[in-house]
């Protein structure tokens, strides 16, 4: 069996139903104020706070959210969405960025992104919402880039949304969410859009949400706490499991939250197609060699305890910078990756630009 510890460790939002209304309000709320202090204390609070701020800002970010106004509007028509969300503006993330030093920020929306609505209105949405984070792009060269929304449970609507983001617009990516009501992104209703997104060698980010079944499961346990953690694991799972991971090669993945609990969980992913063996076809190399294709953000997993899990299954060079913001700082991840004592110097660099530079050659100049 593969040694899980050969890497060295170095200094529902879903349907749009009532269900909603619990798990919007409470989306971030969980990670503000004192569970974030309480966080950073225990993942080095007695240190001292690394310097956020470079004389010319280097970093790159590729979970950062942006709250198109018609995004906006669409939420308060539907009754979910919080705060933080509700009131982001562009001069915000300026601020942020500029105080941790990031040039560039990846701007995406967040959960539930369509998957409250569908059919005419999802995809008028998507193409609003895209085509104000092209402007963004525009207005402000070098500071962002953008991410895509597609209405994935529309094949047609999204082959189209697909072809104006990346040909028209330019956008860098597609930004899906991990599950779309009861199906993750390794089922065979998505396999159309996933043909295309290899045939264009793609870069796909993921965000997690809540999945149908999994809403309001416990009262004193919002969403964000557990169930986002454990829809990236079981979309991770549903690709590398379903085949896709090997049929489409050439889809770029960055999943979010250093991929969720999947490390956590590697001996029984490592395992599985051992114990199941229609499952060993899926991955004739071993799971982790798939596993080691893609790539994970740092977006509120910046502690030493989830990035020493990471690191120990996933090399240095597949793990890209990442913040959540508005739900948390740059200065955050930025603080949290020095503190948590995993990587070099070196590596820190390369998490915080060079790994991203591979996906998005563009932001080198």
């Amino acid at each position: 069996m593969t040694d899980l510890r050969a890497a060295p460790l170095r200094g529902c939002f879903c349907c749009g139903q009532s269900n909603q209304s619990f798990a919007a309000p409470s989306r971030r709320s969980f990670m503000l104020g004192a569970g974030a202090l309480a966080l950073t204390t225990a993942v080095g609070g007695g240190r001292a706070e690394a310097q956020t701020a470079d004389a010319k800002p280097f970093r790159i970010d590729v979970h950062h959210h942006l709250s198109p106004p018609t995004y906006v509007t669409a939420s308060n028509d539907s009754g979910f969405g919080d705060p933080l969300m509700k009131n982001w503006t562009i001069e915000k993330s300026l601020a942020d960025m500029d105080k941790a030093g990031i040039a560039t920020a990846m701007l995406s929306v967040t959960t539930p992104a369509v998957n409250f609505t569908k059919g005419d209105t999802a995809r008028r949405l998507c193409r609003e919402s895209n085509e104000y984070a092209a402007r963004l792009v525009a207005d402000y060269p070098g500071r962002f880039g953008n991410f895509a929304m597609l209405p994935l449970t529309d094949a047609e609507g999204s082959l189209r949304e697909l072809a104006h983001a990346l040909d028209t617009l330019k956008a860098d990516g597609i930004a899906l969410m991990t599950s779309y009501g009861d199906k993750w992104l390794g089922d065979a209703v998505f396999l159309p859009v996933m043909e295309e997104l290899n045939r264009r060698k793609a870069l796909v980010y993921t965000h997690p949400t809540a999945a149908n079944c999994c809403v309001n499961l416990a009262p004193t346990q919002p969403p964000v706490m557990i169930e986002f953690g454990t829809d990236t694991t079981r979309t991770i799972a549903d690709i590398v499991f379903s085949g896709n991971a090997r049929r489409f090669p050439d889809i770029r993945w960055i999943f979010s939250h250093a991929g969720g609990t999947m490390p956590f969980l590697i001996e029984r992913f490592v395992r599985h197609p051992l114990l199941v063996p229609k499952a060993k076809d899926t991955v004739p190399d071993g799971t982790l060699a798939e596993l080691k294709r893609f790539f994970y953000d740092t977006a509120q997993t910046s502690n030493h305890a989830a990035m020493s899990a990471l690191a120990s299954l996933i090399p240095p060079s597949q793990i890209v910078f990442g913040t959540d913001f508005p739900y948390r700082t740059g200065s955050d991840h930025v603080k949290g990756l020095r503190e948590a004592g995993v990587f070099t110097d070196e590596q820190i660099t390369s998490i915080e630009r060079g790994n991203a530079l591979k996906l998005l050659p563009r932001l080198a100049s």
